[in-house]
């Protein structure tokens, strides 16, 4: 009785660290409870299903093997056809086209990147993921070397901090994708405005979080510097920097995850490459399977990056205790 009863204490503990097992088990769980659900709809016909495969049109013209149609249009030709007393049409209960069950997203994990496109201008899927990710990758080395720095500027000099931070509250409120066509007339139609659109999104939010960091570092550090005669840039790179590290590289990993959400709308300005162009033309051609499996490849993409940081992490700052994979 008290086995169970510590089981249940440890499952709901308050803030308390999860042993090596149940953080095993959280984790799994969270991905294998919503690949559940979408399963008992792709696979338990009276659960969803709202259209009809048809199997056998039957007396019905339209009716084309292989057609989905509404449940309600099916039911009526079906009545149609017994009060004539012609052939019937059959069909299997479907969920709609844009809605494929899991065992057709997982093959096109692999179909994706084995089928050549379907049209004259398409892309495979390993080029659409390899020019996003060198997408994402200079517009987030660009928004960091500038939005770093200047981050941690703001949160040591509080004049700065108030000369600069004002206007960047207002930026980071204005939409990033509605800079568009501004950077296209400015830049082109490649991949310049699409990484100018990336560092927009991040760079403001950049300063803001990194400046709000740096001034969570206790002051009597930067008190005992100055007493000690510390220059102002040596106050930086010897007391705040080494000080807001592990914090500092936890806030770029989030902020990394903000680039590849602005990578999906900063593909739409004017582009014909990339992941977004990739998703488009298989939509387009209703391939929704490989939709899906384009997409969770990206947070695959993304989780595992984040996954090998925080390792990284734990590496370099053993003493932080946040910083876990």
């Amino acid at each position: 009785m008290t086995t169970s009863a510590n089981r249940r204490t440890e499952w709901l503990a308050v803030r308390r660290e999860l042993s090596a097992r149940n953080r095993w088990i959280l984790g799994i769980g969270s991905f294998a409870l919503p690949i559940i659900v979408w399963c008992i709809v792709s696979y338990v016909p009276f659960v969803w299903h709202p259209q009809i495969v048809i199997t056998n049109p039957g007396s019905v013209d339209y009716f084309q093997v292989g057609l989905r149609v509404d449940k309600d249009t099916f039911r009526q030709e079906l009545a149609d056809a017994r009060a004539k007393h012609a052939p019937l049409p059959a069909g299997v209960p479907a969920n709609p086209v844009y809605l494929p069950a899991p065992h057709e997203v997982l093959a096109a994990f692999y179909t994706a990147f084995a089928t050549p496109p379907a049209s004259r201008d398409g892309v495979w899927l390993h080029q659409s993921f390899w020019h996003s990710i060198q997408v994402i990758f200079w517009g987030f080395v660009i928004s960091s070397a500038i939005g770093v720095p200047l981050g941690i500027v703001c949160g040591t000099f509080s004049s700065l901090a108030r000369l600069q931070e004002p206007f960047f509250e207002f930026f980071r409120y204005l939409p990033a994708p509605a800079f568009g066509a501004l950077m296209v007339a400015i830049l082109g139609i490649y991949d310049a405005p699409k990484i100018a659109i990336i560092v927009i999104g991040t760079f403001f939010q950049q300063v803001l979080i990194i400046a709000n960091t740096t001034r969570k570092l206790d002051y009597a550090l930067f008190e005992a510097a100055m007493t000690l005669g510390t220059s102002k840039v040596r106050l930086l790179t010897h007391v705040a920097v080494p000080g807001i590290l592990p914090d500092l590289y936890r806030d770029q990993r989030i902020l990394l995850g903000w680039a590849w959400t602005y990578l999906i709308v900063a593909e739409l300005v004017g582009t014909t490459s990339g992941i977004t162009w990739y998703i488009t033309q298989q939509a387009r051609y209703e391939h929704f399977e490989n939709v899906y499996a384009a997409i969770m490849m990206i947070g695959v993409i993304g989780l595992g990056t984040d996954i090998v940081l925080a390792l990284i992490g734990r590496r370099l700052f053993p003493w932080d205790r946040t910083l876990k994979a």
